[in-house]
């Protein structure tokens, strides 16, 4: 799995792609809880991802509550069918802000 972080301003774009799994969601779980705990916004764009287990749930996870806590901003961005299938499974679509392109969730709507 290879994860981009890419600086959009007063936003950080994050995005993992390849399999998301045991193997490799803990260094998915570190960029996004640096960047959670220095308090930025954060959009996870999973287009990339085609595999997402529930280690990579837990990642995602882990960051949503750091959000919920005051440390940040979390939204998904752009799934790819895997990742919807999975947090559609866990009802976790549900839970967190999800939105379809990256554009969207920085709230430019282009």
């Amino acid at each position: 799995m290879m994860v981009e972080i890419i600086d959009r301003g007063a936003a950080t774009v994050v995005v993992p792609a390849g399999e998301v799994d045991l193997e490799h969601s803990p260094r998915l779980r570190r960029v996004l809880t640096e960047l959670m705990l220095d308090h930025r916004t954060v959009v996870v764009d999973l287009g990339g991802v085609s595999y997402l287990d529930s280690s990579g749930i837990a990642s995602l996870v882990e960051a949503y509550q750091l959000a919920r806590g005051g440390a940040g901003r979390l939204t998904l961005a752009n799934l790819s069918p895997p990742a919807l299938r999975v947090l559609r499974l866990a009802r976790l679509d549900q839970v967190f802000a999800i939105a379809d392109t990256v554009d969207a969730a920085l709230g430019s709507g282009s």
